[in-house]
């Protein structure tokens, strides 16, 4: 069976890895010019396929049939072949934002909800709220409609699904709207899946209000894709577990810390361990401008936090690493969400008197080590998904992974 994915530029994609997951090995990504859509669709040779864009209703002509969730949406994300050979079009992108909704324990009979977009993505997510009984379903949009200026008006808004591409990589992090401008906010959901966390499920999350990205709505409309491209029943009950390894896969597992508490070090064992890359701030800031410590002595440590910003902006939207960041980088709330976005924090502590200060001039002197930790002790709890003691480096080194690899589900707020 020939199956894959038809776009126009596609450039990296998880579908192969999830078809592979669900045992489909013969998967492949099909980028197409709008020109040639016709005759692509007419090669004999193709079984079943997945549709993103620009061809979600573009396919729509060349179709036999299609399946009554795909005709009120007004557009299709799978294709499969019908018993005469003609195309018959299915939208499981429904599916996927109804198992999101679901992910969440979401309530939304009754209730106010925006839908960020008016595109084709914004449809489904029309089509899945309206299917659950929501109240208002407003689209916020930035021409024709209502627009974000009007978002006072509608601050009683229950529900925010996203479906925009604002936020995602490279453009990260970038957001259109702020949870907190919502009092009555009982959930978030963010169709975007690369980066792991926008800037709106963050913010989010930070609230404690339920928000999860696209990354499960795209594994679930992978999985009953397939259960359309194999005429068998969806294997829903691989979802939860699809999502983990690829979460597993591409979250940063972020070191933060005192100085000289043992970062690099650890990190760099857990690099070697997961067969992962290994990125130090501070030795990339070196790279780029010097040792950090000449360069604060020269220009201030303000200047050198600004820079360590501009670091963890462009580290922070790569995926699959392992980070040991510097140990004043929680003093800017802005690296919170660029290391968060994709990654995993994880704060490691020893006693003071065991911490290294050679070459760091903040823990120099005097009751240096005790200034900074009394000023930073909050912030790196605040960073933190969670403590660890490095004194038994196995000991934490062990930790991490189990934390890491640990089967979590779906994310907690």
């Amino acid at each position: 069976m020939l199956t894959g994915l038809l776009g126009e530029k596609l450039g990296h994609s998880y579908s192969p890895a999830i078809h592979a997951m669900l045992g489909n090995d013969n998967y492949q990504l099909f980028e197409v010019a709008p020109d040639d859509l016709a005759t692509f669709l007419s090669r004999p040779d193709l079984d079943a396929l997945n549709v993103t864009i620009p061809y979600k209703e573009a396919v729509r002509p060349y179709l036999a049939e299609e399946s009554p969730a795909a005709r009120a949406i007004g557009a299709v994300n799978s294709l499969v072949r019908n018993a005469d050979g003609r195309w018959m079009g299915h939208n499981t992108d429904f599916d996927g934002l109804a198992y999101l909704l679901d992910a969440l324990a979401g309530d939304v009979a009754g209730k106010k909800c925006l839908i960020l977009g008016g595109g084709g993505t914004a449809k489904t997510a029309h089509a899945v709220l309206a299917d659950r009984g929501a109240g208002e379903i407003l689209h916020i949009v930035r021409h024709d409609g209502i627009s974000y200026a009007d978002l006072p008006a509608h601050r009683d808004a229950r529900w925010i699904i996203n479906t925009t591409p604002v936020g995602m990589y490279p453009q990260a992090p970038a957001g259109l709207v702020h949870p907190a401008d919502f009092p009555q906010l009982e959930g978030v959901l963010d169709v975007i899946y690369n980066p792991l966390r926008t800037a709106l499920v963050y913010e989010a999350q930070r609230l404690g209000i339920p928000a999860l990205g696209g990354l499960a709505m795209l594994v679930a409309q992978a999985v009953y894709a397939h259960g359309y491209f194999t005429g068998q029943a969806p294997l829903v009950d691989q979802v939860a577990t699809i999502y983990q390894r690829l979460r597993a896969e591409r979250e940063n597992i972020i070191l933060i810390g005192m100085p000289g508490v043992g970062k690099t070090s650890l990190g760099q064992a857990l690099a070697a361990d997961l067969g992962r890359p290994f990125v130090d701030l501070d030795a990339a800031f070196a790279q780029a401008h010097g040792p950090a410590g000449d360069y604060i002595r020269s220009h201030g440590e303000a200047a050198f936090r600004r820079l360590e910003t501009d670091l963890a902006r462009q580290v922070g939207q790569e995926s699959g690493q392992v980070i040991a960041c510097g140990g004043g980088i929680v003093t800017r709330s802005e690296n919170d969400l660029l290391l968060r976005q994709n990654g995993r924090v994880y704060h490691l502590t020893r006693p003071l008197a065991d911490l290294a200060t050679d070459d760091r001039p903040l823990s120099q002197g005097g009751r240096a080590l005790d200034r900074l930790w009394a000023n930073r002790q909050a912030l790196y709890e605040a960073f933190a998904d969670r403590t660890l003691s490095c004194t038994d480096f196995t000991a934490a080194l062990t930790a991490i992974k189990e934390d890491f690899f640990a089967d979590t589900r779906f994310e907690r707020p």
